[in-house]
């Protein structure tokens, strides 16, 4: 049996195995200017409730980027949920 990562599957694909929408917006410090906070905005598709994409990029940032994180905040969405997955057997063309 082989092991599928997120990197090998479609978006649908993705969706279906219960990944959703995550939308972070970083606030950190300029560098030469501390007293200066920007903002970076990140989407991707994780996995609720341990997001490890998301925490996987805050390591990465805290390791390379000399800009210090102020806070994050991040909100996520499964955009398929059980209830809503409906299978199609037909469709009409309306001219």
């Amino acid at each position: 049996m082989t092991h599928t990562t997120s990197q090998d599957m479609s978006e649908m694909e993705m969706m279906l195995s219960g990944y959703g929408l995550t939308l972070a917006e970083f606030t950190y410090r300029i560098p030469d200017h501390q007293s200066v906070l920007n903002t970076f905005s990140w989407q991707l598709f994780d996995l609720a409730p341990d997001y490890p994409k998301l925490f996987k990029f805050i390591e990465f940032w805290q390791g390379n980027i000399d800009g210090p994180l102020h806070h994050v905040r991040f909100t996520h969405r499964k955009l398929i949920a059980p209830g809503e997955w409906r299978n199609c057997v037909g469709e009409f063309t309306v001219h």
